[in-house]
């Protein structure tokens, strides 16, 4: 028997492509499925909300501007290194209560869902996009543009709930700061080891654990947030978080259909894009 003492993993929240520990020192407790402590997560503040925020606003400009067939790589790319964790993704799955089974199958489909929306990446514009009929010798173009930075109050489906929030909201373009699932947080920052050993740039996702009710409202009325989408929001705390997105007239996508399920289809890529109209005269 060895008398080594366990190398116990430190979980903590991404923010810039780092790891950081939240500012307030504070962290609570994940037990498993039968109530046994399993380890401590990082407890977000507002600072750390404000920190993910400007470092989401900081990576826009370079993660809007790439190809969408680079965004659609890199996406890819996560989709190849998440499968080639799938064991350790798979035991989180399991302390949070999923059987063998069922761990091994939403890993599998957490896999899939990246690589359905990395495919979608450079065929969005395509299909919410539009060459328009106009009268005159003009052209005139509608295309879709990413609304800015994005909230995400994420689903307690660990894996495959966050990467269906995720996924949609970076390919097209937009970056987002999101809430992690407050019972089971471990299997989002095992993700965000994920993104940051993939061509991910630093801040374009931003992962914070920790209590959703303390850390939505601030991300809700952040006057340099452009949407929110409250998923994974209690329904007691919907109309609050709405209002204060009013603010700044953020887009809200609304707790509806569940994000997981099998045919994800294009509302959530559309959710957070800007539509922009562009004439231009018919040349001779």
């Amino acid at each position: 028997m060895s008398d080594r003492l366990a190398v116990r993993k430190t979980y903590k929240l991404f923010i810039g492509g780092a790891f950081p520990r939240s500012e307030s020192g504070r962290s609570y407790p994940v037990h498993d499925a039968k109530g046994r402590f399993v380890a401590n997560a990082s407890q977000a503040s507002r600072k750390d909300a404000r920190d993910a925020v400007t470092a989401a606003r900081k990576a826009f400009g370079g993660w809007s501007g790439r190809t969408a067939y680079n965004r659609g790589q890199i996406l890819y790319r996560v989709a190849e290194m998440l499968e080639g964790r799938r064991d350790q993704f798979a035991d989180e799955l399991r302390r949070a209560g999923a059987s063998k089974q069922a761990a091994a199958a939403e890993v599998d489909a957490a896999v899939d869902r990246w690589v359905w929306y990395a495919g979608w990446a450079d065929k969005l514009s395509a299909v919410a996009g539009a060459s328009n009929p106009v009268s005159g010798p003009f052209f005139n173009f509608s295309t879709p543009e990413p609304a800015g930075v994005v909230a995400v109050v994420a689903p307690d489906s660990p894996l495959l709930g966050l990467v269906s929030v995720v996924a949609p909201v970076i390919v097209s373009g937009n970056t987002c700061v999101v809430i992690a699932s407050e019972p089971a947080p471990l299997p989002a920052i095992t993700l965000a080891e994920v993104l940051a050993t993939s061509d991910l740039p630093g801040g374009v996702v931003n992962l914070l654990t920790g209590r959703r009710a303390e850390i939505a409202p601030w991300l809700a009325s952040h006057m340099d947030v452009n949407g929110i989408d409250l998923t994974g929001a209690a329904a007691d705390h919907v109309r609050g978080l709405e209002e204060a997105a009013a603010g700044n007239l953020k887009r809200v996508l609304r707790p509806g259909k569940d994000a997981w399920t099998d045919d994800p289809g294009t509302a959530r890529m559309t959710a957070f894009l800007e539509t922009k109209t562009v004439w231009h005269p018919v040349g001779v």
